[in-house]
């Protein structure tokens, strides 16, 4: 696989995408929890727009679940390098991969609050 870096202008721009697509198709493939999550993306859009008031409250349900699919690919990049580094029990390794799940909790939880005010409101 070359660097996107070796090209410029529109062809880095299509080099990049076909990473990212790699990425997520990758990703989908090979966790479950991204595909809970994308199926999650999947039921909750359309509930969203149905939902949601006006554009902001929209936006607000629907980025909350788009932010999971973030930080999941973002933990399941860091549990990739950790892994690659070295299977072998270590704390950094350790530390790495709670934090990595950490930050994807605290993205459900972001969600979850987002949801109960805008439609408890």
């Amino acid at each position: 696989m070359g660097s996107p870096y070796r090209h410029s202008g529109f062809k880095r721009l299509i080099k990049a995408t076909q990473y990212s697509w790699q990425g997520l198709s990758t990703t989908f493939k090979h966790q479950e929890a991204f595909r809970q999550e994308v199926f999650l993306t999947l039921v909750t859009v359309p509930i969203a727009l149905y939902l949601g008031g006006n554009a902001i409250e929209r936006a607000l349900l629907i980025s909350s679940i788009i932010l999971i699919l973030i930080v999941e690919l973002l933990n399941t990049g860091i549990e990739a390098v950790t892994d690659r580094v070295g299977l072998e029990k270590h704390e950094l390794a350790k530390r790495a991969k709670d934090t990595g799940s950490a930050a994807v909790m605290l993205a459900l939880i972001n969600a979850s609050v987002i949801w109960v005010f805008l439609l408890l409101n």
